[in-house]
């Protein structure tokens, strides 16, 4: 999502990421970090991208990532099984979850990895990460880690969501090539510890935060605050009880909290909400497993409940084109809200548009504007109780831009080639990604240097398409193509 540097939000309208509001709560000072990695517990799959579009020195990087990243977990039932797929034109599962029990043989797998090369068939991939992960017998957290380029990830949301309903915690992690706009909506919340993008050369960054993040899933030992408002808590846990085992002891200290305040959770339970909280206040949950089986810690975390907010909150506006914008606003409260109203405007005097919608939508496509022209965009709540409460941007749309890429040029050589040839007009380009169709009916690709402005390509096939687009660090962008004739 691409902010417009002329937007301009008032600042009492941010709002803090949950992780600011909760992160103290998921501490414990004075806690032993291998104490922390040691009683993790959970299945971990990585999903690791080894097809054509990636460069064999990328590849390299991020096997050396992964074999970092999990150096320092004990490995095995009770604590993590880690597997590996590999994507390509088929996957290839390298080793299963129940193959490695040490970091030794973990690490001499890794080492010994090969590109496969070939196509991006994520689909066929995810197929096999359902069957190893959800279809695994063992009652612990399970993660399916993405490590791609993010060109060409095909149809993934749908097999995403079902592995994500499933109980499985989807991660990723993308160079500055991929989609972001597809991949925060496969990951699992929250985005910001869950989804990475970053240069695949400088990976090795974002190893302790992503392993913080698996440690919270996986971890055994801690009471997880996952969700916050001004009047209700949901807590999670990894389950320590199996079924028929025992039951969860639930109580709550703070204002409010007395003891019709304690419940009684089923041993398969593994979340609970908490309803009918004060705002800005403290509390503490304690969470005592009970069991003939054993004895276990009492889990504990303490939070602070958020500030009442009406809606809306916050506006922000996001580009789309240089003739269209997207309006999102905040918090959705359907029990409180009866509806929104946005309107907008050319400054200073322009003709003032309105729109209306019903209390269950927080965003809108503006559309018919005019490039490089300043709005004034207001948002306003209609509250049940017949107050209203609004809030206006300042948005400027983008110009309208020049084709970055002009006079694609088909050339047959002597060495049955064809010369690929086009011009340029656009700045910031990272290099040139190009698709032609084979005779085998299968998409090849190329992806090319910023500097260079042609391209010799085989293989062919009679009148197939070849198309050229420029790649940005936020993505690729707009190309032109050909047919071969």
């Amino acid at each position: 999502m691409a902010w417009h540097p002329c937007v301009e939000i008032p600042a009492h309208s941010y709002l803090l990421p949950l992780s600011a509001v909760v992160g103290g709560a998921m501490e414990h000072p004075g806690e032993n970090e291998d104490e922390r990695l040691n009683c993790s517990e959970g299945d971990l799959l990585i999903l690791l991208d080894s097809s054509g579009s990636v460069s064999n020195l990328e590849f390299q990087r991020m096997v050396r990532f992964t074999s970092a990243l999990l150096q320092a977990f004990a490995l095995g039932p009770g604590h993590v099984r880690v597997g590996l797929l590999q994507v390509g034109t088929q996957p290839i599962l390298e080793f299963d979850l129940d193959v490695h029990t040490d970091q030794e043989s973990l690490q001499t797998s890794l080492g010994n990895l090969r590109q496969l090369q070939g196509d991006t068939n994520t689909e066929a991939a995810l197929g096999v990460a359902r069957r190893v992960l959800v279809d695994s017998v063992m009652d612990v957290p399970k993660v399916l880690l993405w490590l791609t380029d993010g060109v060409q990830p095909g149809d993934v949301e749908g097999p995403m969501v079902a592995l994500k309903a499933r109980g499985v915690y989807v991660l990723a992690i993308f160079s500055v090539h991929g989609n972001f706009q597809v991949l925060q909506r496969i990951v699992s919340p929250p985005i910001e510890s869950h989804l990475y993008s970053v240069d695949i050369y400088n990976i090795e960054i974002i190893t302790e935060d992503l392993r913080e993040a698996l440690i919270k899933i996986f971890s055994v030992k801690r009471l997880h605050l996952i969700h916050l408002t001004s009047h209700n808590a949901l807590l999670q846990w990894c389950p320590v009880l199996t079924a028929d085992s025992g039951y969860y002891e639930l109580w709550l200290s703070g204002p409010g909290a007395g003891s019709e305040s304690r419940r009684y959770l089923s041993a398969e339970s593994s979340s609970v909400e908490l309803s009918g909280l004060y705002p800005e206040t403290s509390y503490t949950a304690f969470l005592q497993p009970q069991s003939k089986d054993g004895l276990f810690n009492t889990l504990s975390v303490h939070f602070t409940t958020t500030a009442d907010v009406l809606s809306p909150a916050v506006v922000y506006v996001s580009d789309r084109s240089p003739r269209e914008v997207q309006v999102s606003w905040g918090p959705l409260q359907p029990s409180l809200i009866q509806g929104y109203t946005v309107e907008y405007g050319t400054i200073p005097r322009g003709q003032v548009h309105t729109m209306m919608f019903g209390n269950h939508q927080n965003s809108a496509v503006v559309r018919g504007l005019e490039p490089e022209t300043e709005y004034l965009i207001t948002v306003t709540a209609r509250h049940g109780n017949g107050e209203e409460r609004a809030m206006s941007v300042r948005a400027c749309t983008q110009a309208e831009p020049n084709p970055a890429l002009v006079d694609l040029q088909l050339h047959p050589t002597d060495q049955e080639e064809i010369q690929v040839m086009w011009k340029a007009h656009d700045e910031g380009v990272r290099g040139y990604w190009l698709s032609w169709d084979s005779p085998q009916s299968k998409k090849q690709f190329l992806f090319v240097a910023p500097s260079a402005d042609s391209a010799f390509i085989p293989n062919i096939a009679q009148r197939g398409r070849v198309c050229v687009s420029p790649v940005y660090s936020s993505g690729r962008g707009d190309g032109i193509c050909c047919t071969v004739r």
